[in-house]
């Protein structure tokens, strides 16, 4: 089984041979594979199995755009639930600990450096 696909290039040369096929006259074999209507077969069969990947390439585009919506629509739901709790309870109660933030009171003040450190 291969794993590795073939270029355009590759299947439009075979495609040029296939159509070539008509011009030679009195071909015949034994592989059914091979035989006119078995390459029209696999051609058609080609075809349909392209025009399905492409199908299912567009609906899991937009599958995964309605995720990225939704996990946007998730994180902005969880910011104003954030911003309620706040404003209903406090920056600085359990609340907001409970909801993962952190506490007003336990954030480090800023220091100032003093002149001598920012100069060298």
């Amino acid at each position: 089984m291969p794993t590795k696909r073939l270029s355009r290039e590759i299947i439009q040369q075979d495609v040029d041979s296939m159509n070539g096929l008509n011009a030679i006259v009195g071909y015949h074999t034994n592989r059914t594979e091979a035989t006119p209507e078995g390459l029209q077969l696999a051609y058609r069969t080609m075809l349909a199995k392209q025009q399905l990947e492409t199908e299912q390439q567009v609906i899991a585009r937009e599958a995964a755009e309605a995720a990225r919506k939704a996990e946007q629509d998730f994180h902005n739901a969880v910011l104003a639930m954030k911003e309620a709790v706040k404003g209903q309870f406090g920056s600085d109660g359990k609340e907001a600990v409970a909801i993962g933030l952190k506490r007003k009171s336990d954030r480090k003040l800023p220091t100032r450096k003093s002149k001598e450190t920012a100069g060298r």
